[in-house]
């Protein structure tokens, strides 16, 4: 893994979170407890803040950055970024689901218990309400998450990356 000093701030990685050995993890960055950080992801605090809460997993190559003099990243508790999504100088709030190959930009807010579909597009300073399902490009409101199968899907992934990290924190 590569945990890299910019500008005097170091990455703080709680002991109890488990880093892919190829993941780069660099600058102004602080975990809470429980995290994963997977396979080629990139997560660069260098020109703002990110903070993340517990039992975030950042999956494979995805990319967590943020916008100079403008716009950290904050994501909440509970949250899965799926394979290769974006999330970029916004705010994820507690128990979302970012999507595989979804892109959140600047000045965004996801609300708690939010669905953000494979592949969607949240476009700079969409604010996505509480219990909501969005898709598309640009991505917008399809279905309230309590209508929909995929209510309990957040808190199931969420839980499940907690254990694929401790196969893995097991071998080390």
């Amino acid at each position: 893994m590569l945990i890299k000093t910019i500008n005097g701030k170091t990455p703080q990685i709680p002991d109890d979170c488990y880093v892919a050995e190829n993941a780069t993890i660099v600058g102004d960055v602080v975990f809470g407890k429980s995290c994963s950080v997977w396979f080629n992801a990139v997560i660069r605090g260098d020109v703002n803040f990110i903070k993340i809460g517990d039992k975030v997993n950042i999956q494979d190559g995805a990319i967590v950055h943020c916008t100079y003099q403008k716009y950290p990243t904050i994501i909440g508790n509970n949250v899965s970024i799926g394979h290769n999504a974006m999330v970029h100088g916004c705010t994820i709030q507690d128990n979302v689901l970012i999507g595989m190959g979804a892109i959140v930009m600047d000045n965004c807010v996801v609300e708690s218990n939010s669905i953000i579909a494979a592949g969607a597009v949240i476009t700079q300073n969409t604010v996505v309400t509480s219990g909501t399902i969005w898709a598309g490009i640009p991505a917008k409101k399809v279905k309230d998450l309590s209508q929909s199968d995929f209510a309990g899907e957040i808190e199931r992934i969420a839980n499940n990356y907690v254990l694929y990290s401790s196969w893995y924190k097991d071998e080390e």
